[in-house]
């Protein structure tokens, strides 16, 4: 679980942290390690029609938002790979609303996502683990918003991403007394 206060952080948008400070890229590190566990958690308080709630009106489901984060995050690890590959690649973006929109979104377990999300950050935890400082300097090319991304700047992105969408089901739960 996190702290009320790491709750209210995770609660507005995204701000950056120093890419160049070693324990800025530690912290987001180990919140990346740690959000599948924190999610699993979670996830094994609500009951299977919890799953089809939103938590404002007009806002994906619960299902939705853990299908969401696989696939922003299978996105994320993919995007570093790139990077550390190839010199500054341009990216291929994605319509979030439509992927939150397909079938396997609307209909599938959200338990396989937590599961997805489990191993798939056991995969880029270790790739993190064992890139150098420089390595957070490495960019992509984003074509929708007409910008460089630096890997430091996405890992922070990534590790505030899981927290904020967390925060959001953790209210509402919370708010309805399901946990």
């Amino acid at each position: 679980m996190y702290t009320q206060e790491e709750i209210t952080k995770a609660f507005g948008p995204y701000v950056p942290g120093d890419i160049n400070d070693p324990s800025y890229i530690e912290q987001c590190i180990q919140e990346i390690e740690l959000f599948p566990a924190v999610l699993k958690v979670f996830f094994s308080k609500l009951q299977p029609d919890h799953q089809t709630a939103c938590y404002r009106e007009g806002s994906w489901t619960f299902r939705q938002v853990i299908h969401h984060l696989a696939d922003s995050h299978m996105n994320a690890f993919g995007r570093f790979k790139l990077a550390l590959t190839e010199n500054d690649p341009t990216i291929k973006p994605y319509i979030q609303n439509a992927w939150a929109d397909t079938d396997d979104s609307l209909y599938a377990d959200a338990a396989i996502s937590v599961s997805l999300l489990e191993a798939l950050h056991n995969r880029w935890v270790l790739l993190m683990k064992n890139m150098g400082t420089e390595d957070f300097s490495k960019t992509y090319q984003h074509p929708e918003y007409e910008k460089e991304f630096t890997l430091g700047y996405a890992l922070g992105l990534y590790a505030w991403h899981g927290k904020h969408h967390y925060t959001q089901m953790y209210r509402y739960a919370s708010n309805q007394g399901w946990i």
